[in-house]
């Protein structure tokens, strides 16, 4: 079990990073509607760009926060439940738009991950 959740906080972590620092500015299949940035997704949903810099810096945090929890695992449950609810609401806004549901599977595998690691 010790393993999976380390494979768990892992691909958490090392995804969301990929995504916020990596590829925000880059087009992927899974942005909402047609948008082709994480700035201009934003923008999609309604929201503006302040709420698209709290929202990083929060996913930011929320990823090394469970990476450091492989060594101080106190920032665990916070950081994982944290991460959850963030993902809520990417799923829910992907509903707000109506997007196809596998625009959203990132979202809810993410979801599914953190929840796995907050309720082991």
């Amino acid at each position: 079990m010790d393993l999976i959740l380390l494979a768990l906080k892992v691909v958490v972590s090392l995804g969301i990073l990929n995504v916020w620092l990596l590829r925000r500015d880059r087009a992927t299949a899974f942005r909402g509607r047609d948008a082709t940035t994480m700035r201009e997704e934003f923008a999609v949903y309604g929201l503006g760009y302040r709420m698209y810099c709290v929202v990083g810096l929060l996913k930011v945090a929320l990823a090394v926060a469970l990476l450091a929890s492989i060594f101080w695992p106190v920032l665990e449950q916070p950081a994982a439940m944290g991460m959850a609810l963030l993902m809520l609401v990417a799923f829910v806004m992907h509903q707000k738009v109506r997007d196809p549901l596998v625009k959203a599977l990132p979202s809810l595998a993410v979801l599914a991950m953190c929840a796995a690691i907050a309720w082991r």
